[in-house]
């Protein structure tokens, strides 16, 4: 038979799990309510991305930087092999047909978000439809590969148009002569008595 104090230490110790489970359901309210993430669900939509990278269930939806909704599926579509995104929008806000869905980050680093931009067409999306326009995540890795090739390929031209060791322009060439070589063109090259009559040469032209 158990003894009075072991009994007043189980209902203590049945007291405080209970008092610890309270408070943790209420952190719990709290930061649901408080997160803009509530259990009531709005109306259905559904997207196709060639890639949706960073997505996740649970992401937000976004509308010029307001949350409006939130993801609530991925899946592969295996006839297409396409990203399927089922989206879940509050029900006071009617998109237009031609709205647009973008998967795009909060910052540099940050999280993915889907965005979404209005259209002007008077007819709105029902319950279930499918947003037609969309455009996928830039992926990161992808444009930092481009940019390394472009620039190895870039320094790969340049070696190859001005390759090492070629003469450079403006070298005289073999056997032509350089300005003001001695000999060349002057009067030193004359031999000596080679001149002509008229040249003023004693006795020349003084007999009759």
């Amino acid at each position: 038979m158990a003894s009075p104090g072991m009994a007043s230490r189980g209902i203590a110790e049945i007291v405080t799990g209970a008092c610890v489970l309270a408070v943790a359901a209420g952190f719990l309210a709290f930061a649901v309510l408080h997160s803009g993430r509530s259990a009531s669900a709005g109306y259905p939509l559904t997207a196709r991305f060639d890639h949706i990278d960073g997505l996740n269930p649970g992401s937000d939806v976004r509308i010029a930087g307001v949350r409006v909704g939130s993801i609530t599926a991925l899946r592969i579509d295996p006839k297409t092999f396409l990203a399927e995104v089922t989206l879940s929008v509050r029900e006071d806000i009617r998109l237009p047909k031609d709205t647009s869905a973008e998967v795009t980050s909060e910052s540099f680093l940050g999280g993915k978000f889907l965005n979404l931009t209005p259209g002007g067409d008077p007819a709105v999306l029902p319950a279930g439809g499918t947003i037609t326009i969309t455009q996928s995540s830039i992926s990161l890795e992808q444009l930092l590969g481009k940019f390394i090739f472009s620039a190895t390929s870039l320094s790969d031209k340049s070696k190859t148009a001005d390759p090492k060791g070629t003469p450079g322009a403006g070298t005289p060439s073999a056997g032509t002569p350089s300005a003001g070589t001695p000999g060349a063109g002057t009067t030193g090259s004359v031999t000596p008595g080679a001149v002509t009559p008229d040249s003023g040469a004693p006795g020349t032209g003084a007999a009759k």
